[in-house]
């Protein structure tokens, strides 16, 4: 759940564990998500990481009878440009060399992004040219209401209700093909115990055996959390974590460990896709209750001789199947080059009401050339305005086979895993380099610590491929003696082979047949281990003494992590961070419980001293409020934001978690942080016949100044993301532009900062 989108608890399918009775099911509960996340983020979101800024406003009104004050407004208007130029400058360099980053819902930005500009165009409106240094209870009114006006659109935007075109031309994103078994966008679930297991067998067989079950778990929950999506919340609670020395909601592993996870065959490309994840996910209905319709292969992978001549592809839409949906395919080079090896294919397809399967038929070049086996993809994409969502097989990986020679023979692996109570270890030969006419292998065993006729049933045997068969097993009985032993292998050799055919390197294999009650018992420790690393994960404790325990120790107890930063961090926070521990838990009413309190209790309990302190301080050091505003007050609130931004930009693949929401938060601080205390203050004056004063003077030139910035900060992303130069894409790209492009942003910031210190200083004076 995340911490900004409030979720319920819906039942899943019961399901009957092996140790229950008969008739006893265990039903577990799930968290799903109930609002939309662009709703979310303008609202719970907003009202979240914005509360300083909009209660500094609110307590400046409360604390001068009711009459403006410039504290709180030019935070409002310092932060923006905090926000919107620094923050998106830092981002847009932070992107690795060579990478990219481009906003996904564009739609939504572009609504939000001309509200950032409008909202504070509104306010030199009604500050200056409609009733000047007064505010109507009509205008605090009607900016109050652009609130809910912005939060509406926005959703249409997001659900582009008001768009019937769809644009199937839509680029799409560049292959990315995952380690075996991965999910494009994992959300959080239950751990999968087969696939752990799987886990353990992989990076155990690559480390020489010598990861302990601690290491493999952290490993494991690495994994995990990397196939995760992570929302803005996520960012930015890790920052500020991070920024008092909390505990963090990442796996920390050290470099040798993680060089163990990124070399071993865990994380081999385009091989074993169907192979489950190392978490189940949780809302695996991808159609959402038959909402969408679900477009996918309807395999991850096949094979077509050479001389076949075509290969066709079957793509099955699952879900909502009575819409009209587009969806587009093109075929991308793997070892097989277009032109060479097949005829390239890019087109669009539809699916029309009713249907729900069509064919992708591709053209395969036979040169009669011996040529190893190749491979290319296929790869699907679909407009996500149109009502469709990609299911987990959207890249098909097609290999060619090379049929001009009878191949060559050996095992597919040095080693097999096999468990006593499996019956049967099926040991798979493969043809690869040609598969052409009838070839037969000789087979035999050898005993190593598994003795033949005790153990299992070896002795020799013939393995025989038909013509076109490339893969065949080899099945030898296991016995289980119910007895507890070490693990025992023994030896395959393949030998003779005929037809033409050939013995490759891999020419013999060991078998290993692991005791299933010591191997559990492993597996069962790394399962647990597992899970309460998962647990830590979780941006929040369920209960008030894991609240507490997080606060009073140094990283939230993780001292075997934690840094010198986060020992200093923690010494200077301890009492806030005690203090903060006595929220209510976020299991308490769904969460809202939290959400109330920890708003209207600690932040504005914060913000008032935070008021209190910077008018002082601006005092000692003789600077105006405005200027203590825009500068010291805007840049301390925003700091989380900043550190959160570079890293969603770094570790997303779309911009949105990092500068995606910023346009929208500028827009709510205006009508939330400026529209609420104004009306409240407006309706004061107005039940005693007066109007409410808001003299406009530096406030409405900080305005001014912003606009003309952000105006032309919204123009470089638009040219950032139309010009090939930048790389077509708001952050990254060729590194002397994006430097460039930084460089350009924190100008525009310091001459705003400028021009308000001169502004307030009279060096300058600009009629209004």
């Amino acid at each position: 759940m995340s911490s900004c989108v409030p979720s319920r608890s819906s039942p899943v399918r019961p399901r009957r564990s092996a140790s229950s009775s008969p008739g006893t099911d265990i039903v577990e509960e799930v968290e799903v998500r109930i609002w939309n996340d662009t709703v979310a983020n303008l609202t719970l979101m907003a009202l979240g990481s914005s509360a300083p800024e909009i209660l500094l406003s609110i307590v400046g009104i409360i604390k001068t009878g009711f009459r403006a004050e410039e504290l709180g407004p030019s935070t409002i208007v310092g932060s923006a440009a905090f926000n919107l130029l620094i923050i998106t400058a830092v981002c847009v360099s932070a992107i690795p060399a060579g990478e990219v980053r481009r906003i996904k819902a564009v739609k939504v930005f572009a609504v939000t992004a001309f509200f950032s500009i409008f909202a504070y165009a509104w306010l030199y409106i009604v500050l200056v040219l409609n009733t000047k240094d007064e505010m109507d209870l009509w205008e605090a009114i009607v900016t109050f209401m652009f609130f809910p006006i912005l939060v509406i659109l926005a959703y249409i935007a997001d659900k582009d209700y008001c768009s019937r075109r769809v644009d199937v031309e839509k680029e799409t994103d560049h292959l990315e093909l995952e380690y075996a078994g991965a999910v494009s966008e994992l959300k959080p679930g239950h751990v999968n115990k087969q696939s752990v297991s799987e886990f353990v067998k992989e990076i155990s067989k690559y480390s020489g055996g010598k990861l302990s079950p601690e290491e493999a778990a952290k490993l494991a929950a690495l994994k995990i959390q990397e196939n995760e999506k992570h929302d803005r919340s996520w960012y930015r609670v890790n920052a500020t974590r991070w920024l008092v020395g909390g505990r963090k909601v990442s796996v920390n592993v050290n470099s040798t460990l993680k060089e163990k996870l990124e070399g071993s065959q865990v994380y081999e490309k385009a091989k074993n896709k169907d192979e489950v994840p190392l978490i189940i996910d949780s809302a695996s209905d991808l159609s959402q209750g038959g909402t969408f319709s679900v477009v996918e292969f309807s395999a991850s992978s096949c094979a077509v001789m050479e001389s076949q001549g075509t290969v066709e592809v079957s793509v099955l839409r699952s879900g909502r199947t009575n819409t009209r949906v587009p969806f587009r395919y093109e075929t991308i080079d793997g070892t097989a080059e277009a032109g060479s090896d097949y005829i390239p294919q890019k087109d669009v397809l539809v699916f029309e009401p009713g249907e729900s399967m069509k064919n992708i038929k591709i053209v395969i070049v036979d040169d009669n050339q011996w040529e190893t086996d190749e491979t290319f993809f296929v790869k699907l994409s679909v407009d996500p305005d149109s009502g469709a969502v990609l299911g987990r097989k959207s890249i098909n990986e097609i290999t060619i086979i090379n049929d001009d020679d009878p191949g060559v023979l050996d095992f597919t692996k040095p080693s097999f895993i096999f468990k006593e109570s499996a019956g049967t270890a099926s040991i798979p030969v493969q043809r690869t380099k040609g598969s052409d006419g009838v070839i037969s292998v000789k087979w035999k065993t050898k005993d190593m610590r598994a003795v033949n006729g005790r153990d299992y049933v070896g002795g020799e045997g013939v393995l025989e491929f038909q013509h076109g068969e490339t893969e065949k097993n080899i099945d030898i009985q296991i016995f289980d003696d119910k007895d507890f032993e070490k693990d025992e292998d023994f030896m395959v050799e393949l030998s003779d082979a005929a037809g033409g055919a050939l013995i490759g390197r891999q020419r013999r294999t060991v078998i290993t047949i692991v005791n299933d009650d010591e191997y559990n018992g492993l597996v069962d420790r790394v399962l647990t281990i597992v899970n309460v690393n998962m647990d830590h994960l979780q941006l929040a404790s369920s209960t008030w003494g894991g609240q507490f325990r997080d606060a009073m120790n140094v990283n939230g107890g993780d001292v075997e992590n934690a840094t010198t930063m986060d020992y200093v961090m923690h010494f200077l926070t301890f009492g806030w961070k005690v203090l903060f521990a006595l929220t209510p838990p976020v299991n308490f009413l769904g969460g809202w419980l939290t959400f109330l309190v920890s708003l209207m209790g600690f932040i504005f309990l914060l913000t008032v001293i935070i008021s209190d302190l910077a008018s002082t301080f601006g005092c000692l050091i003789k600077l105006e409020d405005n200027l203590t505003a825009i500068t010291l007050v805007a840049m301390g609130t925003s700091l989380p934001d900043l550190f959160a931004s570079r890293t969603a930009a770094r570790a997303e693949k779309y911009a949105d978690a990092s500068i995606g929401n910023v346009t929208g938060s500028n827009s709510v601080n205006v009508f939330l942080g400026l529209g609420l205390p104004w009306l409240i203050a407006s309706i004061y004056w107005q039940a005693q016949g007066k109007t409410f004063q808001v003299p406009a003077g530096s406030l409405a030139f900080s305005v001014m100044a912003y606009s003309i910035c952000a105006i032309l900060c919204i123009i470089l992303l638009v040219l950032r993301r139309i010009v090939p130069a930048f790389g077509k894409a708001e952050l990254g790209g060729t590194p002397s532009l994006k430097y460039l492009s930084s460089a350009i942003m924190v100008m525009l910031w310091v001459l705003y900062i400028t021009l308000a210190i001169l502004d307030t200083k009279k060096v300058i004076n600009v009629p209004l």
